[in-house]
């Protein structure tokens, strides 16, 4: 379908750090093993995706949700011809860098770093990680990933600034490969579908509102009722929340393929060419994505204990932040050696951006207390 548009693993700019080529497996292949390999990655186990509380071990952590946003994009990856290797190892890789307790946790961090004058974002931080702090290889420091990889992972959601000298590396005047491209809209996918089941699982939001808020759920969820009678009220919302995502991912496809068509790109370079992105959803999924967000952000994500536990969780994250500013010397050896080369604001963020919910919980009580 877009199969002209696939990037061919053998162009591939290769690593910062010479290696050797492996017999069995492609450079997107080291890359992906590379990532579920990380310390980074085992972590995101223990990261909020929407819940801080430990309300049921059914719902979502931010590791789960990496995988579903791997099974989506890999899916749309497949239909379109494009380069699979290179789309799962940066789906399996786009969250690395997400602190804890999610958005409310990225949101604390920002606010501490600009105190500095500098910020945080999470897709830089996933960069740094794999460039930096992941220390496994005796021959040089990081994961030495291609480069390919690392474009994508700073540029999937986002387009860079030019004028930024910290983006020279990266092609910053140019759009990203249409593989890191399908990652933002299969993240999208994969949380709201997830988030909705989460939200009916866990009573924030009525069936009812959600046929009545989401027209395609309430068409899966009536076509659910009429062909399996007896079938209980979970199962319906099951076999609605299923088509649902594949009714999604099919717009992501279609939505894609017509975009591209439009376009007229002929080449991975051409690709990264064009004014725009051309991995999109069809004006369908465009509608559903909006009543699934709308309903979401007024239920769920907005929902008073939500936003209370949310919220406590990020004082929390910035009364260590600052306490660690203040004394620096709890800091562990590593961060310490780092501040004598890095502004201490950028090692205390580090540090506090890979700690997990239930380390960060700990680190507070030990340190700061109530």
């Amino acid at each position: 379908m877009t199969a002209e548009l696939r990037f061919p693993a053998e162009e591939s700019r290769g690593r910062r750090y010479p290696e050797s080529e492996h017999p069995y497996r492609g450079p997107f292949q080291r890359d992906r093993d590379r990532v579920i390999h990380s310390r980074a990655f085992r972590r995101l186990e223990h990261k909020t995706q929407v819940f801080t509380a430990p309300y049921s071990d059914h719902f979502r952590n931010r590791l789960t949700h990496t995988l579903e946003v791997s099974q989506v994009a890999r899916t749309a990856a497949a239909a379109l011809g494009l380069n699979e290797d290179l789309v799962e190892c940066l789906a399996l890789a786009h969250d690395l860098g997400h602190p804890a307790f999610g958005h409310a946790g990225e949101e604390a961090l920002d606010r501490e770093m600009r105190r500095y004058g500098a910020g945080f974002d999470h897709n830089r931080h996933a960069l740094r990680i794999v460039e930096h702090f992941e220390q496994r290889y005796a021959a040089f420091r990081g994961l030495n990933l291609t480069f390919e990889t690392r474009e994508g992972l700073l540029k999937h959601s986002r387009e860079l600034d030019p004028q930024d000298a910290a983006n020279g590396e990266y092609l910053p005047a140019l759009r990203p490969l249409l593989e890191a491209q399908l990652i933002d809209p299969a993240d999208e996918i994969a949380y709201h579908c997830a988030d909705l089941d989460d939200a009916l699982d866990s009573g924030f939001i009525a069936v009812e509102d959600a046929c009545r808020r989401v027209a395609r759920f309430g068409e899966f969820y009536a076509d659910a009722a009429r062909e399996h009678p007896s079938a209980t009220a979970r199962q319906k919302v099951n076999e609605a929340i299923r088509r649902l995502l594949g009714r999604l991912v099919l717009q992501l496809i279609d939505g894609s393929a017509a975009a591209v068509a439009a376009s007229g790109a002929d080449s991975p370079e051409a690709v990264r060419r064009l004014d725009g992105r051309v991995a999109l959803l069809a004006p369908e999924g465009i509608e559903t994505s909006r009543q699934l967000r709308s309903l979401l952000r007024e239920k769920f994500y907005g929902a008073a204990v939500i936003r209370a536990e949310a919220n406590a969780a990020a004082r929390k994250l910035s009364a260590l932040f600052q306490h660690f500013m203040r004394r620096p010397e709890d800091l562990p050896q590593s961060y310490r050696e780092q501040a004598a080369t890095e502004p201490l604001h950028q090692a205390v963020c580090d540090y506090v951006a890979g700690m997990t919910d239930k380390f960060l919980f700990d680190r507070h009580r030990r340190l700061v207390g109530s």
